[in-house]
């Protein structure tokens, strides 16, 4: 989840349809080295000069293969991926978020690594985490960074408040943000009305958008309702932020976090070498994370994200040769080391999580959260279904409709996205 659009649509486009190989490559001559192309879904300034780095030592030590490295926005990632495999234009690398996997791999965009030596060191991931790069009993990707939301907090201005462990319900996180208010004059909490960030509340009502299994769309079901429910009283009462409903909320969100001026957020990885920017954690130990409160079923947790790096099935032998070489070069041990250091996301493998690496408090701190985490279902259109839901969640938190018009305005819309799910 995450993340801008440059000038002009069409330059870009233009740019990406000339950077695309899918093995039709002018360079893969038999006799000079094969070109592969490599598009990275990855933060452009913060976590973009890493890989670049990487991309070079990998050409360095396989003289006979270069990599066309584009950086393509993530929120345009998916569409034009989608575009360009349609037409047997796509690059012969994709790093996949997680939820697009299974999508991609039902319309027969992606490779099965399995017996690939991209997947050579499958032992050493974490089982969860292959099982989501699978569709239909087949791996189509291999974990580069893998990722989950955790409750951070500024353990200072908890301190002051009397605060002495995160809270381990939504009640209780009520309860402390208007302790945080009361002593120390800023709100507690500031929650977030976007549908990826509300999913963990229908995970501590044991509950989700749907049942997978059973085939049913599920959120306008009760316990669906009781969960954003929950959700939806995060945003009135003392020390609890009301809701954000503009373009710019992550932003606000972010940026009143890491200056100290509000106590508590549900957050992702990701940020972790922005929350070290701002001048409440200029000491990285003031930094809390904890998981994600539970519901009143008892229940904590937070959606597994992350992503893979996948190969085109339309480039030919010679690239795809190429690109599974190259993903278990991005994905070794080694690699993924260097990714956690220089960016601080979670390596996806055991063996990258050195003393040096865990002395990160950052990661530390997520990896310990990474237990409670879930892993989305192998449905193709699971990660759509948050679409309806960030139409609706924003008119609920403001107050333009109620409840149950916007779940109901939901589940008729997600209804459209699995039209074989009964209500």
């Amino acid at each position: 989840m995450r993340r801008g659009i440059a000038a002009s649509a069409l330059v870009a486009s233009l740019a990406l349809a000339a950077t695309a190989c899918g093995g039709s490559d002018s360079d893969s001559k038999s006799d000079g080295p094969v070109t592969i192309t490599w598009w990275d879904t990855s933060n452009a300034t913060n976590e973009a000069p890493t890989y670049k780095a990487l991309v070079s030592q990998f050409e360095a030590a396989n003289k006979n293969i270069k990599v066309k490295y584009v950086n393509v926005p993530f929120d345009q990632a998916q569409n034009k991926f989608d575009t360009a495999a349609g037409s047997k234009g796509a690059p012969d690398v994709l790093r996949s978020e997680v939820g697009w996997t299974p999508a991609f791999a039902k319309k027969s965009y992606f490779l099965p690594l399995d017996g690939t030596d991209a997947l050579a060191d499958q032992a050493k991931f974490q089982p969860n985490l292959i099982k989501q790069a699978q569709y239909e009993g087949k791996t189509y990707g291999v974990p580069l960074v893998t990722d989950t939301l955790a409750l951070v907090y500024n353990k200072a201005l908890f301190k002051k408040a009397g605060i002495t462990e995160a809270p381990k319900t939504w009640d209780e996180l009520k309860s402390d943000a208007a302790k945080v208010k009361g002593k120390t004059g800023v709100d507690g909490y500031w929650g977030s009305t976007q549908a990826y960030y509300a999913q963990s509340f229908l995970y501590g009502e044991g509950t989700d958008t749907v049942d997978a299994t059973a085939k049913k769309i599920t959120v306008d079901a009760a316990p669906a309702k009781k969960a954003y429910g929950t959700w939806l009283s995060l945003f009135s009462g003392k020390g609890l932020h009301k809701a954000d409903t503009t373009a710019d909320a992550y932003a606000h969100i972010q940026d009143a976090f890491v200056n100290g001026k509000v106590a508590a957020i549900v957050q992702g990885p990701w940020e972790i070498t922005n929350f070290y920017k701002g001048s409440a954690f200029s000491d990285k130990s003031n930094l809390g994370i904890a998981t994600v409160p539970a519901g009143s079923a008892g229940k904590a947790g937070a959606p597994t994200g992350g992503h893979n790096l996948s190969v085109y099935a339309g480039s030919d032998k010679a690239h795809q040769a190429a690109a599974l070489k190259f993903v278990q070069f991005m994905t070794s041990a080694k690699s993924q080391e260097t990714i956690a250091l220089k960016n601080s996301t979670l390596p996806t493998r055991s063996d990258a999580f050195t003393a040096q690496v865990k002395a990160d408090p950052g990661i530390a701190g997520y990896q310990g959260v990474l237990a409670a985490a879930q892993p989305r279902p192998a449905l193709p259109e699971y990660s759509s279904l948050w679409g309806p839901l960030d139409i609706e969640l924003p008119k609920i938190a403001g107050g333009k409709e109620s409840l149950d018009k916007g779940l109901g305005n939901a589940e008729v819309a997600i209804a459209k996205l699995v039209p074989d799910f009964s209500k």
